[in-house]
């Protein structure tokens, strides 16, 4: 319990951090904005269009009596825009921080400047970087899909699809944020996602403690966009004490390796 509540607190300061440096935080938004107009307008279309898509794969219940057909239907229809959503919530970041990887690159920079100690460059130039982001991005979406999927199948389960499943659902959403924001300061740091991916494992529960309210909170219309610049903040912040920890050989941390990405 207090690793969640230690998660909870970097999200914490990275909106503290952004607060007290209201020049990165206009500069953090412009990539969320551009990103929120794109994904408010696929939901949009999402929402108008899922009872046709429903309607369109279940032809077999088209002579079903009522109120079988109706509750078969909307149940779907539900079960479509929740998925959509909830893939929504995943791949904003990954979509925000691949427009905004040269802001994000620079605030990340900023905050370790202002928190001392080294500053890590990863040497590489912009479309080299753009396309270790894009390709990783593509990597944890499939992970993501593959949950989606599972999820969406256990979602029809009588109470366990209405109340454990959407915590798991909930979990996996903070644990994939978590992922892709902390990759930011960590790319600099020469991490490659399968040690990523194997530090914040080491540390699952101050990982959830850091992703889940945030995916909550992106949930509510316009606040991904302006808690965005705070959340790549305080990953970079969860990121440098995740790596200092696994330096100093701290118990509760997974040793990964740091190697610089060739490929």
């Amino acid at each position: 319990m207090r690793d969640l509540g230690a998660g909870f607190g970097y999200l914490i300061k990275g909106q503290r951090w952004v607060g007290r440096h209201g020049r990165w935080f206009g500069f953090g938004l412009l990539p969320g904005l551009i990103t929120l107009v794109l994904y408010a307008a696929a939901l949009v279309g999402l929402g108008y269009g899922a009872d046709n898509l429903v309607t369109w794969v279940t032809p077999f219940a088209d002579d079903w009596s009522s109120p079988w057909l109706g509750l078969l239907r909307n149940t779907l229809t539900v079960l479509v825009f929740a998925l959509g959503l909830f893939l929504a919530v995943i791949t904003f970041t990954a979509v925000t921080l691949l427009v905004g990887q040269p802001f994000y690159e620079s605030l990340s920079e900023q905050v370790d400047r202002t928190e001392g100690g080294e500053v890590p460059e990863s040497g590489l130039p912009l479309w080299r970087e753009l396309w270790i982001s894009a390709r990783d991005s593509v990597r944890i979406l499939v992970r993501v899909g593959l949950y989606s999927v599972l999820l969406f199948a256990l979602g029809f389960i009588p109470v366990v699809g209405q109340t454990v499943v959407p915590v798991i659902g909930f979990c996996v959403t903070g644990y994939f944020l978590a992922e892709e924001l902390t990759a930011v300061a960590l790319q600099r740091r020469g991490m490659v996602l399968k040690d990523r991916l194997a530090l914040l494992r080491g540390r699952r529960m101050l990982t959830l403690g850091f992703g889940v309210p945030l995916g909550l909170a992106f949930l509510v219309p316009f606040v991904a966009v302006f808690l965005m610049p705070g959340a790549v903040a305080g990953a970079t912040l969860l990121a440098r004490d995740l790596v200092a920890s696994d330096e100093d050989g701290d118990e509760d941390a997974t040793p990964a390796p740091y190697t610089l990405d060739k490929g």
